[in-house]
Protein backbone atom coordinates (compact mmCIF):
# COMPACT_ATOMS: atom_id res chain seq x y z
CA UNK A 1 0.00 0.00 0.00
CA UNK A 2 1.62 3.39 -1.04
CA UNK A 3 1.43 5.82 1.80
CA UNK A 4 -0.95 8.06 0.32
CA UNK A 5 -3.27 5.92 -1.29
CA UNK A 6 -5.92 6.68 -3.62
CA UNK A 7 -9.28 6.20 -1.25
CA UNK A 8 -9.75 5.32 2.15
CA UNK A 9 -12.64 3.26 2.68
CA UNK A 10 -14.80 3.64 6.04
CA UNK A 11 -16.59 0.73 7.50
CA UNK A 12 -18.42 1.10 11.00
CA UNK A 13 -19.41 -1.82 12.47
CA UNK A 14 -20.08 -3.39 16.21
CA UNK A 15 -20.97 -6.92 16.93
CA UNK A 16 -21.45 -8.40 13.63
CA UNK A 17 -18.24 -10.40 12.75
CA UNK A 18 -19.52 -12.15 9.86
CA UNK A 19 -21.45 -8.87 7.93
CA UNK A 20 -17.92 -7.16 8.96
CA UNK A 21 -15.29 -9.30 6.99
CA UNK A 22 -17.77 -9.65 3.98
CA UNK A 23 -17.84 -5.83 3.83
CA UNK A 24 -14.14 -5.78 4.32
CA UNK A 25 -13.67 -8.28 1.05
CA UNK A 26 -15.82 -6.48 -1.01
CA UNK A 27 -13.45 -3.94 -0.69
CA UNK A 28 -10.33 -5.16 -0.85
CA UNK A 29 -11.57 -7.22 -3.77
CA UNK A 30 -11.72 -3.87 -5.80
CA UNK A 31 -10.35 -3.88 -9.24
CA UNK A 32 -8.83 -0.22 -7.90
CA UNK A 33 -6.21 -1.78 -5.59
CA UNK A 34 -4.95 1.53 -4.48
CA UNK A 35 -6.74 1.89 -0.94
CA UNK A 36 -7.14 1.29 2.22
CA UNK A 37 -9.92 0.00 4.13
CA UNK A 38 -10.64 1.40 7.64
CA UNK A 39 -12.46 -0.35 9.71
CA UNK A 40 -14.15 1.38 12.82
CA UNK A 41 -15.26 -1.21 15.60
CA UNK A 42 -18.03 1.37 17.74
CA UNK A 43 -17.14 -0.11 21.04
CA UNK A 44 -15.23 -3.27 22.71
CA UNK A 45 -16.03 -6.00 20.55
CA UNK A 46 -13.68 -9.02 21.04
CA UNK A 47 -15.80 -11.13 18.23
CA UNK A 48 -15.27 -8.69 15.35
CA UNK A 49 -11.44 -8.04 16.67
CA UNK A 50 -10.34 -11.37 16.30
CA UNK A 51 -12.51 -12.11 12.81
CA UNK A 52 -10.48 -9.38 11.33
CA UNK A 53 -7.44 -9.62 12.78
CA UNK A 54 -8.06 -12.93 9.95
CA UNK A 55 -7.76 -11.01 7.30
CA UNK A 56 -4.10 -11.00 5.69
CA UNK A 57 -3.89 -7.91 3.58
CA UNK A 58 -1.77 -4.61 5.08
CA UNK A 59 -4.23 -2.48 3.64
CA UNK A 60 -6.61 -3.00 6.51
CA UNK A 61 -6.23 -0.79 9.45
CA UNK A 62 -9.40 -1.38 12.78
CA UNK A 63 -9.86 1.36 14.92
CA UNK A 64 -11.49 0.45 17.77
CA UNK A 65 -13.45 3.37 20.03
CA UNK A 66 -13.10 3.17 23.44
CA UNK A 67 -17.08 3.47 23.82
CA UNK A 68 -20.01 2.98 21.33
CA UNK A 69 -20.98 6.43 20.01
CA UNK A 70 -23.63 4.39 17.19
CA UNK A 71 -22.79 4.89 12.95
CA UNK A 72 -22.62 8.75 12.21
CA UNK A 73 -19.66 8.95 14.57
CA UNK A 74 -17.82 5.79 13.90
CA UNK A 75 -18.04 7.37 10.19
CA UNK A 76 -16.48 10.82 11.53
CA UNK A 77 -13.89 9.18 13.66
CA UNK A 78 -12.98 6.95 10.54
CA UNK A 79 -12.96 10.09 8.01
CA UNK A 80 -10.67 11.61 10.63
CA UNK A 81 -7.97 7.97 10.31
CA UNK A 82 -8.05 8.35 6.72
CA UNK A 83 -4.68 9.03 4.92
CA UNK A 84 -6.62 8.77 1.02
CA UNK A 85 -7.79 11.93 -0.59
CA UNK A 86 -11.21 10.54 -1.11
CA UNK A 87 -13.09 8.84 1.46
CA UNK A 88 -15.67 6.19 0.11
CA UNK A 89 -18.55 4.77 2.64
CA UNK A 90 -19.09 0.93 3.22
CA UNK A 91 -22.06 -0.26 5.71
CA UNK A 92 -21.16 -2.98 7.51
CA UNK A 93 -24.39 -5.24 6.30
CA UNK A 94 -23.48 -4.23 2.71
CA UNK A 95 -20.81 -5.21 -0.24
CA UNK A 96 -19.37 -3.69 -3.10
CA UNK A 97 -19.08 -4.80 -6.63
CA UNK A 98 -15.43 -5.30 -8.02
CA UNK A 99 -15.21 -2.03 -9.92
CA UNK A 100 -17.10 0.43 -7.68
CA UNK A 101 -14.28 2.41 -6.78
CA UNK A 102 -12.86 2.46 -10.35
CA UNK A 103 -16.19 3.64 -11.95
CA UNK A 104 -16.33 6.33 -9.09
CA UNK A 105 -13.02 7.81 -9.95
CA UNK A 106 -13.10 7.66 -13.24
CA UNK A 107 -16.67 9.55 -13.02
CA UNK A 108 -14.55 12.11 -10.27
CA UNK A 109 -11.88 13.05 -12.76
CA UNK A 110 -15.10 14.65 -14.93
CA UNK A 111 -16.47 16.68 -11.91
CA UNK A 112 -16.90 19.97 -13.00
CA UNK A 113 -16.59 21.56 -9.44
CA UNK A 114 -13.84 20.63 -7.06
CA UNK A 115 -15.47 18.67 -4.21
CA UNK A 116 -17.51 16.15 -6.07
CA UNK A 117 -19.83 13.57 -4.14
CA UNK A 118 -19.81 10.82 -6.38
CA UNK A 119 -22.82 8.31 -5.93
CA UNK A 120 -23.73 5.03 -7.83
CA UNK A 121 -27.09 2.96 -8.50
CA UNK A 122 -27.51 -0.13 -6.18
CA UNK A 123 -29.09 -3.64 -6.01
CA UNK A 124 -31.64 -3.22 -3.11
CA UNK A 125 -31.95 -7.08 -1.99
CA UNK A 126 -34.80 -7.89 -0.04
CA UNK A 127 -35.49 -11.89 0.80
CA UNK A 128 -38.26 -11.56 -1.75
CA UNK A 129 -36.49 -9.59 -5.23
CA UNK A 130 -33.52 -7.29 -6.14
CA UNK A 131 -34.75 -4.19 -7.38
CA UNK A 132 -32.36 -1.63 -8.72
CA UNK A 133 -32.20 1.94 -7.20
CA UNK A 134 -32.27 4.82 -7.80
CA UNK A 135 -34.77 4.22 -10.63
CA UNK A 136 -33.76 7.23 -12.04
CA UNK A 137 -30.99 9.93 -12.32
CA UNK A 138 -31.54 13.92 -11.90
CA UNK A 139 -32.40 15.71 -14.70
CA UNK A 140 -30.36 19.12 -15.27
CA UNK A 141 -31.22 22.09 -13.54
CA UNK A 142 -33.50 19.31 -11.11
CA UNK A 143 -33.54 20.73 -7.17
CA UNK A 144 -31.46 18.04 -5.71
CA UNK A 145 -33.65 17.95 -2.54
CA UNK A 146 -36.74 16.88 -5.00
CA UNK A 147 -34.82 14.36 -7.10
CA UNK A 148 -34.11 12.78 -3.27
CA UNK A 149 -37.74 12.70 -1.99
CA UNK A 150 -40.09 13.14 -4.65
CA UNK A 151 -41.93 10.48 -5.89
CA UNK A 152 -42.91 9.60 -9.41
CA UNK A 153 -44.66 6.62 -8.73
CA UNK A 154 -46.25 4.71 -5.28
CA UNK A 155 -42.46 3.61 -4.08
CA UNK A 156 -39.69 4.70 -2.94
CA UNK A 157 -36.75 4.86 -5.34
CA UNK A 158 -37.42 7.50 -7.86
CA UNK A 159 -34.42 9.29 -6.87
CA UNK A 160 -32.21 7.33 -4.10
CA UNK A 161 -28.67 8.18 -2.34
CA UNK A 162 -27.52 5.31 0.71
CA UNK A 163 -24.08 5.57 2.85
CA UNK A 164 -22.68 2.48 0.44
CA UNK A 165 -22.88 4.29 -2.51
CA UNK A 166 -21.43 7.39 -1.53
CA UNK A 167 -17.56 8.44 -2.60
CA UNK A 168 -16.80 12.37 -1.38
CA UNK A 169 -12.87 14.34 -0.92
CA UNK A 170 -11.96 13.23 2.99
CA UNK A 171 -11.53 16.93 3.13
CA UNK A 172 -15.38 17.61 2.52
CA UNK A 173 -16.12 15.08 4.91
CA UNK A 174 -14.24 16.82 7.54
CA UNK A 175 -15.38 20.31 6.73
CA UNK A 176 -19.48 18.40 6.96
CA UNK A 177 -19.33 15.45 9.20
CA UNK A 178 -22.14 13.25 9.84
CA UNK A 179 -24.86 14.84 12.82
CA UNK A 180 -24.25 12.69 15.39
CA UNK A 181 -27.50 10.99 17.37
CA UNK A 182 -29.42 11.39 14.12
CA UNK A 183 -30.90 7.60 13.90
CA UNK A 184 -32.50 7.87 10.77
CA UNK A 185 -31.74 10.07 7.15
CA UNK A 186 -28.15 9.90 8.11
CA UNK A 187 -26.91 10.01 4.24
CA UNK A 188 -29.90 12.65 3.45
CA UNK A 189 -29.05 14.59 6.10
CA UNK A 190 -25.29 14.70 5.24
CA UNK A 191 -25.87 15.56 1.48
CA UNK A 192 -28.34 17.80 1.49
CA UNK A 193 -26.24 20.00 3.97
CA UNK A 194 -22.69 19.11 1.40
CA UNK A 195 -24.58 20.51 -1.52
CA UNK A 196 -25.16 23.60 0.36
CA UNK A 197 -21.84 24.13 -0.23
CA UNK A 198 -20.84 26.22 -3.49
CA UNK A 199 -17.54 23.79 -4.59
CA UNK A 200 -19.90 20.91 -4.46
CA UNK A 201 -21.89 18.70 -6.43
CA UNK A 202 -23.41 15.04 -6.76
CA UNK A 203 -22.31 13.02 -9.93
CA UNK A 204 -24.19 9.35 -9.99
CA UNK A 205 -22.75 6.53 -12.03
CA UNK A 206 -25.49 4.88 -14.02
CA UNK A 207 -24.22 1.34 -12.95
CA UNK A 208 -25.71 -0.60 -9.91
CA UNK A 209 -22.24 -1.26 -7.99
CA UNK A 210 -24.05 -1.52 -4.54
CA UNK A 211 -25.34 -4.57 -2.55
CA UNK A 212 -27.84 -2.75 -0.56
CA UNK A 213 -28.94 -6.59 2.04
CA UNK A 214 -31.91 -5.36 3.71
CA UNK A 215 -32.38 -8.48 5.43
CA UNK A 216 -35.59 -8.06 7.29
CA UNK A 217 -34.84 -10.47 10.10
CA UNK A 218 -31.98 -8.68 11.37
CA UNK A 219 -31.53 -5.67 13.13
CA UNK A 220 -30.61 -2.53 11.62
CA UNK A 221 -31.69 1.47 11.57
CA UNK A 222 -33.68 1.35 8.77
CA UNK A 223 -35.95 -0.58 10.71
CA UNK A 224 -36.30 1.52 13.30
CA UNK A 225 -39.33 4.28 13.72
CA UNK A 226 -38.25 7.38 15.29
CA UNK A 227 -40.94 9.62 13.84
CA UNK A 228 -41.04 12.28 16.36
CA UNK A 229 -37.40 12.65 15.97
CA UNK A 230 -37.57 12.79 12.28
CA UNK A 231 -40.01 15.49 12.37
CA UNK A 232 -37.92 17.62 15.17
CA UNK A 233 -35.21 17.19 12.68
CA UNK A 234 -37.37 17.98 9.28
CA UNK A 235 -38.34 21.27 10.52
CA UNK A 236 -34.46 22.31 12.14
CA UNK A 237 -33.82 21.60 8.39
CA UNK A 238 -36.47 23.49 6.52
CA UNK A 239 -33.70 24.78 4.56
CA UNK A 240 -32.04 22.20 3.00
CA UNK A 241 -35.80 21.25 1.33
CA UNK A 242 -37.89 23.23 -1.74
CA UNK A 243 -41.88 23.19 -0.59
CA UNK A 244 -42.21 20.54 -2.77
CA UNK A 245 -39.20 18.42 -1.40
CA UNK A 246 -40.60 19.19 2.20
CA UNK A 247 -44.02 17.89 1.97
CA UNK A 248 -42.67 15.05 -0.03
CA UNK A 249 -40.25 14.08 3.37
CA UNK A 250 -43.67 14.50 5.25
CA UNK A 251 -46.16 12.04 3.51
CA UNK A 252 -43.73 9.93 1.94
CA UNK A 253 -40.38 9.05 4.48
CA UNK A 254 -41.93 10.59 7.58
CA UNK A 255 -45.50 8.99 7.21
CA UNK A 256 -43.64 5.80 6.84
CA UNK A 257 -42.48 5.65 10.02
CA UNK A 258 -45.26 7.14 12.24
CA UNK A 259 -47.98 5.12 10.11
CA UNK A 260 -47.93 1.93 12.21
CA UNK A 261 -48.96 4.20 15.45
CA UNK A 262 -52.37 4.02 13.19
CA UNK A 263 -53.03 7.15 15.31
CA UNK A 264 -55.36 9.80 13.74
CA UNK A 265 -54.28 12.40 15.87
CA UNK A 266 -50.58 11.80 14.16
CA UNK A 267 -52.38 11.19 10.71
CA UNK A 268 -53.61 14.67 10.90
CA UNK A 269 -50.26 16.35 12.28
CA UNK A 270 -48.16 15.30 9.54
CA UNK A 271 -50.58 15.91 6.31
CA UNK A 272 -51.04 18.90 8.29
CA UNK A 273 -46.92 19.94 8.89
CA UNK A 274 -46.49 18.95 4.52
CA UNK A 275 -49.68 21.78 3.64
CA UNK A 276 -48.71 24.47 6.03
CA UNK A 277 -44.47 23.91 5.34
CA UNK A 278 -44.57 23.10 2.20
CA UNK A 279 -46.43 22.14 -1.43
CA UNK A 280 -47.77 18.57 -1.80
CA UNK A 281 -48.58 17.10 -5.44
CA UNK A 282 -51.45 14.59 -6.06
CA UNK A 283 -48.76 11.53 -6.24
CA UNK A 284 -48.16 12.84 -2.39
CA UNK A 285 -52.00 12.44 -1.38
CA UNK A 286 -51.91 9.21 -2.78
CA UNK A 287 -48.86 7.90 -1.10
CA UNK A 288 -50.13 9.19 2.26
CA UNK A 289 -53.16 7.64 2.23
CA UNK A 290 -51.61 4.09 0.80
CA UNK A 291 -48.86 4.41 3.49
CA UNK A 292 -51.63 5.06 6.35
CA UNK A 293 -54.33 2.38 5.09
CA UNK A 294 -51.92 -0.87 4.31
CA UNK A 295 -50.02 -3.00 6.81
CA UNK A 296 -46.12 -1.91 6.16
CA UNK A 297 -45.93 -5.83 5.51
CA UNK A 298 -48.09 -5.78 2.81
CA UNK A 299 -46.71 -2.60 1.16
CA UNK A 300 -43.18 -4.50 0.86
CA UNK A 301 -45.01 -7.18 -0.64
CA UNK A 302 -46.94 -5.02 -3.26
CA UNK A 303 -43.13 -2.75 -3.76
CA UNK A 304 -41.32 -6.08 -4.17
CA UNK A 305 -43.91 -7.73 -6.75
CA UNK A 306 -44.23 -4.38 -8.71
CA UNK A 307 -40.61 -3.30 -8.65
CA UNK A 308 -38.20 -6.34 -8.44
CA UNK A 309 -36.00 -7.71 -11.37
CA UNK A 310 -36.07 -10.99 -10.40
CA UNK A 311 -37.18 -13.14 -7.03
CA UNK A 312 -34.04 -13.36 -4.44
CA UNK A 313 -33.75 -17.51 -4.69
CA UNK A 314 -34.15 -17.40 -8.67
Amino acid sequence: MSSQPDVSVVIPTRNRPELAVRAVHSALGQTHRDLEVIVVVDGPDPATEEALGQVADERLRVVVLPESGKAPNARNQGVRHAYGRWVALLDDDDEWLPEKLETQLALAATAKLASPIVATRMISRTPRADSVMPRRLPEADEPLSEYLTVRRGLFYGDGFIQTSTIMAPTELLRRVPFTVGLRRQQELDWTLRALQHDDVELLYAPEALVLWHQDENRERISLQNPWEEQLEWLRANRSLFTPRAYAAFTMSVLSSMAAPTRSTKVFRELLSEARSHGRPGAIDYVTYLQIWALPPAVRHRLRDAVLGRKTADA
